[in-house]
């Protein structure tokens, strides 16, 4: 397969729709950004002071997002909740390995998309995408301790658990386990 990841499709599912971002989607997406939650599970900052202090606004993020819109190497798509069309996060393909044929998946998603299926089924429609049209063999992720929310989450969508890496991460000077998940191409579908 060509791994492709140029086209950016729109994926379809009963709860969500995933798509390109478009730059009505910055001040959405640069507040799920500002969720302190968000940047906990992400572990994009290390202490509650630093999720207090910082403020991304819809200049900080409009480049980043706007650029990997046409990127060959990756695929950003927005999460839109199909109950009232907002965008509530995100779903990335990114960290492509030719060698392996594999990438890396990573999920935000804000306050108003949580606790109703929506990352599930977001996780499953871009990792089938990623397996199944792009011809990926192996997508990984990994997900912090304290979210078992997610790793439940990833465990229905098909990942498999595959270890952990202890003490991986410290947040509010807490030692954080990190754990990494994956699906293959040869895996049961869920």
């Amino acid at each position: 397969m060509s791994h492709d990841f140029a086209a950016k499709p729109v994926l379809t599912g009963e709860l969500v729709t995933l798509r390109p971002f478009t730059e009505a989607d910055l001040p959405a997406i640069a507040e799920v950004l500002n969720d302190p939650d968000v940047g906990r599970m992400t572990m994009s900052y290390t202490s509650t002071a630093e999720l207090e202090a910082d403020h991304t606004g819809v200049e900080d993020v409009r480049e980043f997002y706007l650029r990997n819109a046409t990127a060959t190497d990756r695929l950003d798509l927005a999460i839109v909740d199909n109950a009232n069309g907002a965008v509530v996060g995100e779903a990335v393909l990114n960290d492509y390995d030719a060698a392996t044929s594999s990438a890396n998946f990573r999920i935000l998603i804000g306050p108003a998309g949580r606790g109703r299926g929506l990352g599930t089924e977001a996780t499953r429609l871009m990792t089938d995408h990623g397996l199944d049209v792009i011809g990926l063999h192996r997508i990984g992720l990994d997900v912090f301790s304290f979210n078992p929310a997610g790793r439940r989450a990833y465990s229905k969508a098909g990942f498999v658990y595959e270890g952990t890496k202890r003490d991986a991460a410290v947040f509010d000077g807490e030692r954080i386990d990190e754990h990494f998940m994956s699906r293959l191409a040869t895996d049961p579908r869920p």
